[in-house]
């Protein structure tokens, strides 16, 4: 089994350390990662500037690479750039903090699955819901938990799960939806040195507790696991926007 893998926390980050340990132990593995922190870069992809790439040693890889772009430019760039040996399975992680609900829109994390996905391979997606400088270990085993089970199922070239594991060990795993995840959105004015006025981002999460959720299953001390997709299509205002007879003047 060959297993790419990548993340938005950068090349030299714990959790993919950890993540990639993990899956040595299921066949080859290569890290083609950003060369620095990329977190909520979404689905970004580098087109104005040169991609460069560096060998990198002292991972638990066959072959790392850092590249100064996004995690979704890292994944494209893997599968048709470097062209290293077709993965049989793309893992991105594993993140510093949770990617729950409508995180997965603003997530490089998640956003390099999808890439893989667009791109006709499985992918799965790994968050650990805890900021602290902590232990990934065991989010990244149940990583390879799933990986494993995936080699004996005949899944969808595109299939994606997003997983994240709690702060605390798991009492459970739940196979869950998308919550509902908003911020605050607190834009805090201060000045530089020179004078100048700049905004610094902040807020607290405001979740949406549904039962069974993500946002729920990770808050209630559970792993959650998501089967998600691209397709944005909202199919259920079809019909509705049809009736507009909506046409050309």
């Amino acid at each position: 089994m060959h297993i790419l893998v990548t993340n938005d926390d950068g090349i030299l980050a714990p959790g993919i350390r950890a993540l990639s340990a993990a899956l040595s132990r299921l066949g080859d593995v290569t890290i083609v990662a950003p060369d620095r922190e990329r977190s909520a870069t979404g689905h970004a992809i580098t087109v104005h500037s040169p991609l460069r790439v560096k060998h990198i040693t002292g991972l638990p890889a066959t072959a790392a690479y850092a590249v100064n772009g996004t995690p979704a430019d890292c994944v494209k760039l893997a599968l048709e750039g470097l062209k290293i040996e077709k993965p049989d399975l793309v893992v991105s992680g594993v993140n510093r903090g949770p990617n729950l609900g409508t995180d997965v829109l603003y997530s490089g994390t998640v956003s390099a699955a999808i890439e893989a996905a667009l791109l006709g391979l499985p992918a799965i997606a790994v968050s650990l819901a805890d900021f602290r400088e902590t232990d990934y270990e065991d989010a990244a085993d149940f990583a390879a938990q799933i990986a494993a089970r995936w080699q004996h199922r005949r899944l969808p070239p595109d299939t994606l799960l997003n997983v994240n594991w709690p702060r605390e060990r798991a009492r459970g795993v739940k196979i869950t939806f998308l919550g509902q995840r908003r911020y605050e959105n607190i834009f805090d004015l201060r000045t530089d040195p020179w004078g100048r006025e700049y905004y610094w981002l902040g807020g607290a999460a405001i979740n949406d507790e549904t039962p069974e959720s993500d946002v729920w299953a990770v808050e209630n001390g559970y792993a959650s696991v998501t089967p998600i997709h691209f397709d944005l299509t909202n199919y259920r205002l079809i019909s509705e926007v049809e009736s507009w007879k909506i046409g050309l003047e």
